[in-house]
């Protein structure tokens, strides 16, 4: 019989959300749990609340979690009783997983159903008949290989996730080895939950594998993970990125780690069009295309070559044309890398369905307590709108009132005394509006990087910031993804895009890696009071409020004495 005690933090409801009391001893132990198979809803102060969905409990069920380790959880850190259709519910969805399989066939592809009821419910279903090439049997189809990719985004939506065993083609064989010794003289083995994410994506070779989402903090080193996935399979590699400074790095990294030589690395982006063994491409030049009816031009790169793999970084910012043409490459294995699997657009489904689904996460406290990534104080201070801009906020709309909080001019002066503060340290001052961003870059004195920086310039005053020539440097969006400033300490946040829970994780993530000594960064975000910034803010933090990073909120009359204090 399960012991409810008043010192459990969990109230599970009927509605299939979860209340989580934030005071409780056993909260911390609680959301480690939660965070394997609940999704975050919204965390105020006091109470959290997450949700249990098919999706979640199906991400947990790749991840090997059964469905009796998800219920056990709940039942040990409930305040009350869980309601038992609740339960039922629970099974339901993790048993739903896999009862539809796809498998190799002489003549393409089966779908397989668990039993012949099932297999009527899928033969009477519009969206998944027009899918089905003939039937071979009671409980199986024949589908045509190239609806490999269509018919699991089509399953997953009636809420039956098809376990695919179809298997991969090998791919154009590539011969390379991972260093012990990096070119640059350095020791280098993988840290261990590096080579366990790259086996477990792996999988010894077995059809199970070969296809999921590894999640990891930001600095805790998903290119290497990608470069031992890329080492276990020994095949031709496109990997997908956000930008060009993120191809320079992959390549720095694997010419550093790995045996490949610069003549087996191919750039596909704005500057360059090469096609090699291994080739980086940004997603940008990837969904390219002259005008808005016109076709995308380099998609063909997908099959300018044999390849075995696909590594998608930064999966979360996967766009809608390459979603498309990955519902047709399901016989290629295919990686995707990210901090976090929260997108805008909700497409999370997809991700699921085209690129597989969440094989490993770990949570950013855990790697913060191992080492592995510094320790973060996160500190929102909140300023006042100056007098001469309440009449032009209150009479705005929405999205003029939006900007006018978050260009508040009187976030200059607060700049300047974190600053002064965190004076020795690599500060990163990050924005949103460009204006706002020359103004405080010019009156600072310090560079800046936009979206209209040659990529010459960009690369320039990145290596001068890692090597310690400047230590204050002003970013725009431009910087939020595959940026690689490893001694980055301070993030100043002036701006932000809107409730975006994906921007606010990769913001906290340029300060991540580990650093000598205290190894401690500092992440403040600059929020005008009682405004809608305010309100966006709130959202921004979900996702990392999940990850256990609690926010220390200021006022500008209260601003801490030391950095300490936003404890």
């Amino acid at each position: 019989m399960t012991d409810y005690t008043p010192d459990n933090p969990l109230i599970v409801q009927g509605d299939h959300t979860i209340l989580v009391e934030v005071n409780s001893p056993r909260y911390e132990a609680a959301r480690n749990e939660l965070i394997r198979f609940a999704e975050l809803v919204k965390s105020p102060e006091h109470i959290h609340t997450y949700r249990i969905t098919p999706l979640s409990i199906w991400n947990a069920r790749a991840a090997g979690i059964p469905a009796t380790s998800i219920i056990d959880a709940l039942h040990e850190f409930t305040k009350y009783p869980v309601p038992e259709h609740i339960l039922v519910e629970i099974n339901d969805f993790a048993a739903r997983f896999g009862r539809l399989k796809l498998r190799r066939h002489k003549k393409g592809i089966t779908l397989s159903a668990d039993n012949e009821p099932l297999a009527e419910e899928i033969v009477h279903t519009p969206a998944i008949r027009d899918l089905l090439a003939s039937r071979i049997s009671q409980t199986e189809f024949l589908i045509r290989v190239a609806d490999r990719g269509r018919i699991k985004q089509a399953l997953i939506q009636v809420g039956f996730p098809a376990e695919d065993l179809a298997g991969y083609v090998k791919g154009e064989r590539v011969d390379f080895s991972v260093r012990t010794t990096t070119s640059s003289g350095a020791g280098f083995s993988f840290r261990p939950y590096q080579q366990q994410a790259a086996d477990i994506f792996y999988a010894k070779g077995a059809d199970q594998g070969g296809a999921g989402v590894i999640v990891l903090p930001c600095g805790a080193g998903k290119t290497i993970v990608g470069i031992g996935c890329m080492a276990q399979l020994q095949t031709s590699t496109l990997i997908l990125t956000t930008n060009v400074t993120a191809i320079r790095q992959w390549k720095q990294e694997l010419m550093d780690k790995t045996t490949l030589s610069e003549e087996d690395i191919g750039e596909y982006s704005g500057n360059a069009k090469e096609i090699r063994q291994v080739t980086i491409a940004t997603y940008q030049i990837m969904t390219y295309r002259p005008n808005k009816e016109g076709d995308f031009p380099h998609l063909t790169l997908f099959d300018d070559r044999n390849w075995g793999l696909i590594i998608y970084d930064e999966v979360h910012m996967l766009p809608a044309p390459v979603f498309q043409v990955t519902a047709g490459l399901q016989a290629r294995r295919r990686l995707g890398l990210t901090a976090t699997l929260v997108r805008e657009d909700g497409k999370e489904e997809d991700v699921f369905a085209l690129i597989g689904p969440k094989k490993v996460d770990v949570p950013w406290k855990e790697m913060e307590q191992q080492g592995w990534i510094a320790k973060a104080r996160c500190c929102e201070i909140r300023i006042p709108l100056p007098e001469d801009l309440r009449m032009p906020y209150a009479v705005a709309n929405k999205r003029r009132k939006f900007r006018i909080s978050s260009e508040n001019p009187a976030k200059q002066a607060l700049i300047r005394e974190i600053m002064a503060r965190h004076k020795g340290k690599q500060i990163l001052l990050i924005g949103m509006y460009i204006d706002q961003l020359k103004a405080a870059a010019k009156g600072l004195d310090i560079p800046l990087i936009t979206g209209s920086t040659s990529q010459k310039k960009r690369d320039s005053l990145y290596e001068d910031f890692k090597d310690g020539k400047i230590s204050t440097l002003a970013v725009s969006k431009v910087a939020n993804f595959a940026v690689d400033l490893p001694d980055a300490a301070v993030a100043i946040q002036i701006s932000g895009t809107f409730g975006s829970r994906q921007e606010e994780a990769q913001r906290l993530g340029r300060i991540l890696r580990p650093k000598p000594g205290e190894n401690q960064a500092y992440f403040y975000s600059l929020v005008t009071q009682d405004t809608v910034e305010q309100d966006f803010a709130l959202k921004r933090q979900l996702f990392l409020c999940e990850q256990g990073y609690e926010y220390a909120i200021r006022t500008e009359g209260s601003l801490m004495i030391s950095p300490s204090a936003v404890d």
